[in-house]
């Protein structure tokens, strides 16, 4: 698949589940405001409810005392307010007897005002002038009646806020109404003037959510003074809404788990890609470092086996010598693959013991001079490691070097003269080992990647360095198996350097 493929794929994807993210999460937000307001509108309706059964219950204690005291004796009211207002008039179907007084005709009874008749055939010798007394009557107390409940409900009242509401039966309204409201959560409330003054809170008041309080003034009709405001907060109103929406946090969650998968997986597609293109690049480098000593092996045993070139000592020497350097050559080309294949198993067997690292390096190095004086460069060694006794595999360790020091030859500088300097110190109880050139450098997008498998800087069919690009993968791993670090520092065009940072072992 190409390159731009996978990435128009991606940029789609990604943009469809930010979309998608986005777009629940406006869902969410828009769920927890509706269930905000549904909240809001309920407690709401519950105060105002609550307000306006204070002021009925008020009015109503009001009225049968004024009733009490202004109507005549033959008016009482019954106990239901209700028929108190609708049950005060005349009884249509009243009796009377010829001898009755007026005051002796009067009497009351639930259902209103009729006469005393003693004899009940005698209902139609009522005189027009009892008629008459009765209308006035009658009409004068639906007067009275009415002038009472004016004055009730426009005549502001005089007592305090606290003489004329009843907290106690304030608190099992609010619990009976919200609960009708479809609100049962835990609540706390207080009863202020206006002027801020508390006048009552509730015995388990707890300040915690009162900054979201509903307010709701008491008896508004009162004068200011005599007027209250109810402040209630219920502390778990939050985690109520969240948990009335929370069957759509999961479907979040999972979401934004396929967009992670997705960024995973787009990562790994890129990278099996990149991986693609380096074994890609190593088979062709493969394919030519291995075409090279084949042919120059192919080319000596033909010229030893033509009958038509002669067959001098000197001649058949020198062929032999081809050969056997080309195929010392095609089995080192050999086994850094195989070596590579091994840390890849993880089938490398070690032979660990103590090494001096020191001697070592002064070893190796006397060795590798004199492939540098013969490219007419120069090698310094700097051993000033007081401590340099390491447990490892001494083979190894010695490839680890020719490595790195091979590597510097490789990519030296045609027009300056090659020097290499190896130098070892301790630094925090460690052991540091430094090789350093003065070669073409590293440039630093690619310094990270230059101990991956495959790697090269030059990839392609570009063969000015020979090489498979296993080289410092096979250092860094045979550094992390003797527990150190390695990690290099360059500059294009300056040179690099490569150090090594391993444990030594105490006395």
């Amino acid at each position: 698949m190409k390159k731009r493929t996978i990435w128009i794929i991606a940029i789609v994807m990604g943009v469809s589940f930010c979309a998608l993210l986005v777009l629940q999460l406006r869902y969410f937000e828009q769920m927890i405001r509706l269930h905000r307001e549904q909240f809001d509108s309920s407690v709401s309706r519950s105060l105002t409810h609550v307000t306006r059964q204070l002021e009925m219950d008020e009015t109503m204690k009001a009225l049968r005392a004024d009733v009490a005291s202004n109507l005549p004796d033959t008016v009482v009211l019954a106990s239901d307010p209700a028929t108190q207002l609708g049950s005060i008039g005349v009884h249509q179907d009243f009796l009377a007897t010829p001898g009755d007084t007026a005051s002796s005709r009067v009497s009351t009874g639930q259902s209103g005002l009729f006469l005393k008749a003693p004899n009940l055939r005698s209902v139609y010798n009522v005189s027009q002038q009892m008629r008459n007394e009765l209308r006035s009557r009658y009409l004068y107390q639906r007067v009275l009646l009415d002038k009472v409940i004016y004055d009730i409900l426009y005549t502001q009242s005089e007592k305090p806020i606290e003489e004329t509401i009843n907290f106690k039966a304030l608190d099992q309204r609010l619990k009976a109404e919200l609960k009708r409201n479809g609100v049962n959560l835990p609540y706390h409330f207080r009863v202020t003037s206006r002027s801020g003054t508390v006048l009552y809170t509730c015995p388990d008041y707890s300040p915690q959510g009162e900054d979201q309080a509903y307010k709701q003034v008491l008896m508004p009709n009162n004068p200011p003074q005599n007027t209250g405001i109810l402040l209630i907060h219920f502390p778990d109103m939050q985690r109520y809404i969240f948990r009335s929406v929370k069957l759509l946090l999961p479907a979040i969650i999972f979401t934004l788990g396929l967009f992670i998968t997705f960024l995973f997986t787009i990562v790994i597609i890129f990278r099996q890609k990149r991986i693609s293109e380096i074994k890609n690049d190593f088979i062709n480098n493969m394919t030519h470092e291995l075409k090279t000593p084949v042919s120059s092996i192919s080319l000596a045993t033909q010229m030893l086996l033509d009958p038509a070139v002669p067959k001098t000592e000197k001649m058949t020497a020198h062929l032999s010598g081809i050969i056997s350097d080309e195929t010392k050559r095609l089995r080192m080309l050999i086994e850094k693959v195989l070596q590579t294949s091994m840390f890849e198993g993880r089938k490398v067997q070690y032979k660990n013991k103590e090494i001096d690292v020191n001697k070592l390096v002064a070893d190796v190095a006397d060795t590798f001079s004199i492939k540098v004086k013969k490219l007419g460069g120069t090698l310094d060694t700097d051993i000033q490691a007081a401590d340099a006794i390491v447990f490892g595999d001494q083979m190894h360790m010695t490839n680890v070097l020719f490595n790195l020091m091979d590597n510097a030859v490789k990519y030296r500088r045609e027009d300056v003269d090659f020097h290499l300097s190896v130098a070892t110190s301790n630094e925090h109880d460690k052991l540091h080992i430094t090789i350093a050139d003065n070669g073409i450098g590293i440039k630093k997008e690619n310094l990270k990647k230059v101990f991956d498998k495959f790697y090269r800087v030059h990839t392609g069919n570009r063969h000015d360095v020979k090489g498979f690009g296993l080289g410092l993968a096979y250092v860094k791993g045979i550094v992390t198996a003797m527990h150190g670090t390695i990690h290099a520092e360059s500059e294009l065009g300056k040179g690099t350097k490569f150090i090594i940072i391993l444990p030594i072992i105490k006395d």
